[in-house]
């Protein structure tokens, strides 16, 4: 079945049940050998692109998922037959939460982009931690997005995100600090520099902590916002740079309607992504690159629809990219597409 196809079926129904009903079919076409070998063989990438260093960790290539389409594993392997150099899992909180009421998810296929405000909805760290566990597909980096129950307190934050960083940390390659998602009331306070440089340095200290007992150094970088003003993105990033992180993916969603203020669901509340984000989020770029100095190497995320989306995030000095609503829209080949251009 082309995507065309399966795209219609899936976008005649509700967003988040079509969401689901795409990761149970990529685990199942992973769990059939030769349903799995048929996905690679359609979709998987066909050129070999040269390796890529960031943040002390090999990618087979620039190409990655974002956090949030497979928040609690399900479909992990399935995913990872479509070529791509990284998947980022979760996010993922301590203890199972619903997230905030449906519908919650909404399309704007005339823009080609979406609105969530899923809340971090988490089946727990439990079950991502036995999804993770057993024989990993080949060649792919997998990192896993921390986040804070919704229950807990800003000023105690700092210790959901230690008892993650203990849980992942032995079964995936990086970690991610999820401070800047819209859907969880607060939580983007976490920006501030108070706030960061409380919780960061602690995750460092404890990530160094571990580094004799996993014989490796476990990257754990930062999502920021692209909300930021000038002066909120120079309190983010000393924070960052003063903790001593290891990168940054720049960017979350967006509560910013500009681009989409005359369709009818821009009123809805929740964080914007797709092509209305591709520019604010390359901008952002350009500004945590130039702040950086070279000290942090930076994922480029947000609004990458097609090839020279991504183009444009790596010249504006991006390592790694991550893709989340192009996928929905132009569907798996979208992968190959963006390792042909970009590696």
């Amino acid at each position: 079945m082309s995507y065309r196809l399966l795209r219609a079926l899936l976008f005649s129904l509700p967003p988040e049940r079509a969401h689901g009903l795409a990761l149970s079919l990529l685990r199942v076409a992973h769990a059939v050998p030769p349903v799995r070998w048929l996905l690679r063989r359609a979709y998987g990438v066909r050129s070999t692109p040269a390796p890529v260093r960031a943040f002390g960790i090999t990618f087979p290539n620039r190409v990655g998922l974002a956090a949030g389409y497979d928040k609690d594993g399900a479909g992990w392997r399935g995913l990872a037959c479509l070529g791509f150099g990284h998947l980022e899992l979760g996010t993922v909180t301590p203890a199972p939460q619903p997230g905030n009421p449906t519908p919650r998810v909404f399309r704007l296929p005339e823009r080609h982009a979406l609105i969530n405000r899923m809340g971090f909805p988490s089946g727990g760290a439990d079950l991502l931690a036995r999804r993770l566990a057993g024989p990993r597909p080949p060649g792919v980096v997998v990192g896993v997005n921390l986040g804070k129950q919704k229950s807990t307190p800003l000023e105690e934050a700092g210790q959901d995100y230690l008892a993650l960083l203990d849980r992942f940390a032995p079964l995936c390659d990086y970690l991610t600090v999820n401070v800047s998602s819209p859907n969880t009331p607060g939580l983007r306070e976490l920006q501030s520099r108070d706030y960061l440089e409380g919780l960061l340095a602690p995750l460092v200290r404890r990530r160094d902590e571990l580094q004799s007992e996993l014989e490796r150094r476990v990257p754990v970088l930062v999502k920021l916002a692209p909300d930021l003003d000038d002066a909120q993105l120079d309190d983010a990033m000393e924070a960052a740079l003063g903790a001593g992180v290891d990168g940054i993916i720049a960017t979350n969603t967006t509560i910013s309607r500009d681009a989409v203020q005359d369709h009818p669901v821009a009123s809805e509340t929740g964080g914007l992504s797709g092509a209305p984000l591709t520019s604010m989020s390359t901008a952002i770029i350009h500004k945590i690159v130039r702040r950086a100095a070279g000290e942090l190497p930076v994922v480029g995320a947000g609004g990458i629809m097609a090839p020279d989306d991504a183009r444009q995030k790596m010249d504006a000095g991006a390592v790694l990219v991550q893709v989340y609503t192009g996928l929905i829209y132009r569907g798996p080949s979208l992968v190959r597409e963006l390792v042909e251009e970009v590696g």
